[in-house]
């Protein structure tokens, strides 16, 4: 579905001074990752320009809502929101994160459902159906000297919105709010995480997990909105080294929010495929060997007809979420 924003444009002034430090995302990541590529799915998410840079307004958003970042004379930083017709709400909560139960609308509804498999199934000629899609509509990210400004947390909740002109109980203050709970809902056993509301907040936290020595994966389509149906795993399944990752998946927001999560439980493996029309995938696939702490009435269980704690249990990774794993 396309986007228009419509006319109305919001201004809010958010004083950030511009200084030396206040590079481009995409410089920050040469500057601590000079050896790692950069996947398309963060690169396509990137500002046109650097919010630090020029006089006029530099777009950072689009999709289910967006914001721009201009500079005043003195200087200063302004968010201007802007919203756009309203995209279904879902109340089910995030599939990737696993202390929460399904649902039966979840169940029927939610497009993820199909992108969990056991790993037994890793292997070429096995077809499964599914459907590869971006979980949001495309936000962009925020430089982080622009984003440090915006609070970001449940306490403080009705300033974001009133400072996003957001209507309380619209959908959009509904999907800011779940983005936001989910995020500060505490870290299961085993298990470290984190929202990045910024691309060097992401990769801040991935590389202290990590190290900098690091590869970072997306599953890449190579079809516009591909739609669901059979694909063929191909030769050339490849499992990557360690069993250390940080899986960062994007959530709904105004900008670009990643709520990444860091266990030594997982492997990943890059999966090659083709779909019955011919497009061609390389797909990000994580699976998780201990599931004994998840929420026994997890999606995946529920579709894969196991308990938790028994096999390891797998998902391929929607476009727009990001795998980082040790080299």
């Amino acid at each position: 579905m396309e986007f228009h924003p419509v006319p109305i444009i919001i201004l809010i002034s958010l004083a950030v001074v511009v200084t030396d430090a206040t590079v481009p995302s995409d410089v920050y990541w040469q500057k601590v990752l000079p050896d790692t590529a950069m996947p398309k799915a963060l690169r396509h998410l990137l500002p046109e320009e650097d919010a630090g840079l020029g006089d006029e307004a530099v777009d950072v958003g689009v999709g289910g809502g967006g914001v721009s970042v201009g500079t005043g004379h003195d200087g200063s930083k302004h968010l201007w929101w802007w919203h756009h017709p309203h995209h279904p709400y879902h109340p089910w909560h995030e599939p990737f994160i696993y202390r929460y139960a399904a649902s039966q609308d979840q169940l029927r509804d939610d497009p993820n459902v199909a992108l969990f498999f056991l790993e037994k199934d890793l292997h070429p000629s096995k077809k499964l159906n599914l459907h590869f899609t971006k979980t949001t509509s495309g936000a962009k990210l925020l430089p982080r000297h622009v984003a440090e400004t915006i609070p970001f947390s449940s306490n403080e909740f009705s300033d974001i919105l009133d400072r996003f002109s957001v209507e309380p109980g619209s959908v959009e203050a509904l999907e800011m709010k779940k983005t936001i709970e989910e995020c500060e809902v505490p870290a299961m056993e085993g298990e470290d995480k984190y929202c990045a509301t910024s691309l060097e907040a992401m990769v801040d936290y991935s590389t202290s997990k990590l190290g900098k020595n690091v590869k970072v994966m997306a599953t890449e389509v190579g079809k516009e909105e591909s739609p669901q149906q059979e694909f063929t795993i191909s030769p050339g399944v490849t499992k990557m080294v360690g069993d250390k990752r940080v899986v960062c998946h994007s959530q709904n927001y105004p900008y670009a929010v990643f709520h990444c999560h860091a266990s030594h439980a997982t492997k990943a493996y890059l999966v090659p495929m083709v779909g019955a029309d011919g497009t061609k995938v390389k797909a990000v696939a994580a699976c998780h060997t201990d599931t004994s702490k998840w929420n026994p009435r997890h999606l995946a269980f529920e579709v894969l007809k196991v308990k938790p704690g028994t096999v390891p249990i797998c998902h391929f990774l929607p476009e727009d979420h990001i795998v980082w794993t040790s080299k």
